[in-house]
């Protein structure tokens, strides 16, 4: 090669290698965060070509137009349909409950519904089977949807439960992430047995280029629900898969997921069916039959019910049988705004004695971060729960390094203990307010997750869950600052790098 062609190239090169760092300049910050701006920026940067190449594959936080469509579509419908459902603000809601809930129903189209009873359920095995039990009472249709379903021995009995349903005439819809599911050792089988037992199941976000299906790689639907019959509805943590989520590495290192899942019955119910026959439709272009929404006859009592409303405190005075005011907030890509996060700031500004965090997953972004500390400058006792270890290294490095900020602001660290995975995911504030579903509070759950969280407002409900986070204190410890100051460089500075990353949306 020619001295001259040499020079030609490497000219070339370089004008190519401006032209990027221009246009990053100029495409990049446009409509995102100074925070994921200013990593991706980083990353063009430094590895010009990949970082732009990445850029391209998963820089647009959104998904297609035509999926965003349907979303309008959809909150227009449920706006009109839940209007006349909606209960009316009262005297005892809070201004600032009051209009936290408008806000929920204006980003999410969703209003706040009375629920009869909202039951916490923490045991892994338990919930599955008081799920498989309401199953067997179905006698129109059932509705599941988890970002993981597998067929295995944990979840045998409710695929069982879906077949027996099948074969009594019940309609019974699945819906399960595309990715995240194909991930799972067993997912051959678990799709032979859905066709098996006649289930009508679909792909969320099917990863499909090449049959026309395609969004952004790493969108995905994170949701975890279950309705029977409009009458009885689950949502929270957990997906359908055995506690170690049929993977050897999880088994060699013996780790086991520690859920929390919340049974619902009353009109909320009709909330978390919108919820999935929206996912349905999005899916499968099918519009549900609305008329199927609405009860024909109470959930059935079982022995093992303790309804949230009707629990007492000490001294059982009538506040504790008043009625949950609930509401279901979805969130994800397809939104143009981040509903979980703005839900959870909202609540985190508003409380007025305490905040309690539950995250398996804790990567949050800067007004998090400041709702949080400055929650604790106010004087509010705030605390965080997470797990000892981590199941996915380079998060739990990221959730780390937000630990030396928040124990120096004061914030409590509770570390739950391996080889549990705290995978949980709830927050309260005060006395009577609390959320639980199926988001993280990590900036994935805000941006890139399709997520369902239930705000419900209830101090018998609180007082449960008070119940679950002092069972975490007591099976784990607390992380002080003088421990945390005592980590060697060398994580932190893992911890630091994890950080950068973690911004990359």
């Amino acid at each position: 090669m020619s001295t001259e062609l040499a020079a030609l190239i490497g000219l070339l090169l370089w004008l190519v290698d401006l032209g990027i760092r221009i246009a990053a300049l100029i495409i990049v910050p446009r409509d995102r965060k100074p925070t994921a701006a200013m990593a991706w920026l980083l990353a063009i940067f430094l590895i010009p070509f990949v970082g732009i190449v990445l850029f391209l594959l998963i820089g647009n936080v959104k998904l297609s137009k035509r999926r965003r469509d349907k979303q309008v579509q959809i909150n227009h419908a449920l706006e009109q349909r839940g209007s006349a459902l909606a209960l009316e603000p009262d005297a005892s809601w809070p201004a600032w409950f009051r209009t936290t809930v408008e806000q929920n129903r204006r980003l999410g189209a969703l209003p706040a519904l009375e629920g009869e009873s909202a039951e916490l359920l923490g045991d892994y095995a338990e919930s599955i089977a008081r799920m498989t039990a309401d199953l067997d009472t179905a006698e129109r249709y059932v509705h599941v949807e988890f970002y993981i379903v597998a067929f295995d021995e944990t979840t045998k009995e409710f695929f069982a439960a879906m077949e027996r349903a099948v074969a009594r005439g019940v309609t019974v819809r699945l819906l399960l992430d595309h990715v995240a599911s194909r991930r799972v050792s067993v997912h051959e089988a678990t799709f032979a047995e859905l066709d098996r037992i006649g289930v009508q199941w679909h792909f969320l976000l099917p990863f499909q280029p090449f049959k026309g299906n395609y969004e952004r790689p790493d969108l995905r639907n994170h949701r975890k629900l279950v309705v029977v019959d409009g009458r009885v509805a689950y949502t929270g943590s957990q997906n359908l898969i055995s506690r170690d989520y049929d993977s050897p590495k999880n088994v060699k290192r013996g780790l086991m997921w520690q859920e929390l899942v919340v049974r619902l019955t009353g009109p909320v119910v009709r909330s978390v069916d919108a919820v999935f026959r929206s996912d349905w439709y999005a899916e499968t272009d099918e519009l549900l039959d609305e008329a199927s929404v609405a009860p024909e006859r109470p959930a059935p009592a079982t022995s093992a019910t303790a309804p949230a409303a009707a629990t007492t405190g000490d001294d059982g005075g009538a506040a504790a049988s008043a009625p949950l005011v609930c509401q279901v907030v979805p969130s994800g890509p397809a939104y143009a705004d981040e509903n979980n996060l703005r839900l959870f700031l909202s609540l985190v500004a508003s409380a007025q004695e305490r905040v309690i965090i539950t995250s398996p997953y804790f990567v949050p972004d800067e007004a998090m971060v400041y709702a949080i500390t400055s929650a604790k400058l106010r004087g509010l006792d705030v605390q965080l729960f997470v797990s000892e270890l981590g199941d996915q290294g380079s998060v739990w490095h990221a959730q780390r390094s937000y630990y030396g900020a928040l124990l120096r602001a004061g914030v409590r660290i509770w570390l739950y203990p391996a080889p549990y995975i705290l995978h949980a995911k709830h927050l309260s504030i005060d006395d009577d307010v609390a959320v639980i579903g199926s988001s993280n509070m990590d900036i994935r759950s805000f941006n890139l997750n399709f997520e369902i969280s239930l705000l419900v407002r209830g101090a018998s409900f609180v007082a449960d869950m008070r119940e679950v986070e002092q069972g975490y204190r007591d099976a784990g410890r607390e992380l002080t600052l003088e421990e945390w100051n005592r980590e060697p460089l060398s994580r932190t500075f893992f911890d630091g790098v994890a950080r950068l990353t973690s911004a990359l949306q």
